[in-house]
């Protein structure tokens, strides 16, 4: 018996036509989704100066092959690289995810879409210092911020009904998509072009989840996003040279994305793009920590004052409640041994652990010199997570999207101390009172790398709106440089 195949080529999937259409067409009007943007971008990238502290981050930058020459190649800021697109994306998008203190997009499936800036930023630099070389106009920082919005949007509305990590995947995946989607803009890529690139971000392989949960968590899951923002960067050149695309590369019967990852579900949508993910994205301000768990160490640390207050320290806790969202539960609600600082900045209980001991969390308490410290394992045995079924309801709701937790302390002496905490200081709803944190945040960051003179030289540039969104991208780089 044989049956016919039909080799007709068909229409392309509308989920790739919407992408294209978005990033090649859409006028960004929101001045709300401009000026988060603008605070994105700081904090993006000091988030990336902050991670150049760090060896095991900057053991995997460079070049590829030591001492390769890229005629205009790609800055990577902080460093003295010189790059060509791809492995600047890498590069720029490593150290930006390394310490886990980028933006956050919670949803069906959560993630960072600045992560996207790893591609963005390098190409328009290379596509900036090309066109300086011959005599054209280098691209503006407006065009960056423009690709962030869009790169956000496209990431983030995705994810919005839709979970990757249900089914295995990492939701890295979304950043290769929308990286792909706006770097094609960046260089001209033609409408045909673009449907082409995205349809091969969707046919590569994606990556697992299985660096992200015991009893495999490591390093990986801070170098994933750069490497899916690079992948886009290649494709996107391959699409502009003429390879061809895959005009169902979701739909496909049996060979698609949805009958082979997605359980033969089709993608659902709650929105059309626009800006609304930008305008709503989550910024880590004060604490380097998995989202999920911002809220409960923000009440970690008001209760870590009233023990002070008491004159007592953790060693009189008896046991913590942490009632919280189911998402929480299901990523870093984690028990025994933790065995790198990857694993330790996805564990709830260590990360209350730590500031109900010593009234901080950094990045440099995921180290092992801290982790070894007794009392912190102590601790955590005393801890247990419980989900509160109105928590995941708010979590889930688009009008309130909130991260709530409480963390209700029994002490030895029988008292109770209970704190909740439901939007985090990075929340819109609290955007007014972050903004100014984030800003200082930047400065610390700036402070790590440079001297006076240059972060000052920095900060003229990035915070006056006007001037930044004029600045040749390559002259904004070149501010960054060593």
């Amino acid at each position: 018996m044989s049956s016919h195949i039909s080799n007709e080529r068909p229409a392309p999937d509308q989920v790739l036509v919407d992408i294209a259409d978005y990033a090649l067409n859409y006028s960004v009007e929101s001045e709300l989704a401009w000026s988060t943007a603008r605070a994105c971008l700081i904090d993006t990238l000091g988030c990336g100066l902050e991670a150049l502290d760090y060896p095991a981050c900057t053991k995997l930058m460079g070049p590829i092959v030591p001492g390769t020459v890229v005629p205009n190649g790609a800055r990577v800021p902080g460093t003295p690289y010189v790059l060509d697109p791809v492995q600047a994306a890498f590069n720029i998008g490593a150290m930006i995810r390394w310490l886990d203190f980028n933006d956050t997009w919670l949803a069906a499936e959560w993630g960072h879409p600045s992560d996207n800036l790893g591609g963005i930023l390098a190409v328009a630099d290379w596509i900036s210092r090309t066109n300086v070389a011959e005599g054209r106009k280098p691209l503006t920082m407006r065009d960056v911020l423009c690709a962030m919005i869009q790169a956000h949007e496209i990431q983030g509305c995705i994810a919005l009904e839709n979970s990757f990590n249900k089914v295995g995947l990492d939701h890295v995946v979304l950043v290769k998509v929308a990286s792909t989607a706006v770097v094609s803009r960046l260089l001209g890529l033609t409408r045909e072009q673009t449907i082409n690139a995205i349809s091969l971000a969707w046919v590569d392989g994606q990556s697992l989840r299985t660096y992200r949960h015991a009893p495999n968590t490591g390093s990986r899951k801070s170098w994933a996003a750069g490497d899916a923002t690079s992948r886009a960067v290649r494709l996107a050149l391959m699409a502009k040279a003429g390879e061809m695309g895959y005009l169902t590369a979701l739909t496909a019967k049996t060979w698609g994305f949805y009958d082979v990852n997605f359980k033969g579900q089709p993608f659902k949508f709650q929105r059309a793009y626009g800006t609304y993910v930008m305008e709503n994205v989550l910024f880590k301000i004060s604490y380097p920590a998995e989202f999920h768990s911002q809220t409960a160490v923000e009440a970690a640390m008001t209760l870590h004052g009233e023990l002070k207050q008491r004159g007592l320290t953790a060693d009189a806790i008896k046991s913590i409640t942490i009632r919280t969202h189911e998402a929480c539960i299901r990523i870093i609600d984690k028990k025994g041994p933790l065995v790198n600082p990857a694993d330790r900045d996805h564990c709830i209980q260590y990360m209350v652990a730590i500031p109900l001991i010593f009234g901080r969390l950094t990045a440099a308490d995921y180290e092992d010199g801290i982790a070894a410290d007794p009392r912190i394992d102590a601790l955590r045995e005393k801890i247990a997570c419980v989900e509160e079924p109105q928590f995941t309801r708010d979590y889930h709701d688009s009008e309130k999207r909130s991260i709530a937790n409480t963390l209700r302390v029994v002490l030895a002496n029988g008292d109770v101390l209970e704190q909740t905490v439901e939007y985090p200081i990075g929340h819109r709803r609290r955007r007014e009172e972050g903004l100014p944190l984030l800003a200082a945040k930047f400065k610390m960051n700036l402070a790590r790398r440079f001297a006076a003179g240059q972060q000052e030289r920095i900060l003229e540039a990035s915070l006056d709106a006007k001037r930044l969104d004029a600045m040749a991208v390559n002259e904004y780089v070149d501010l960054y440089l060593p």
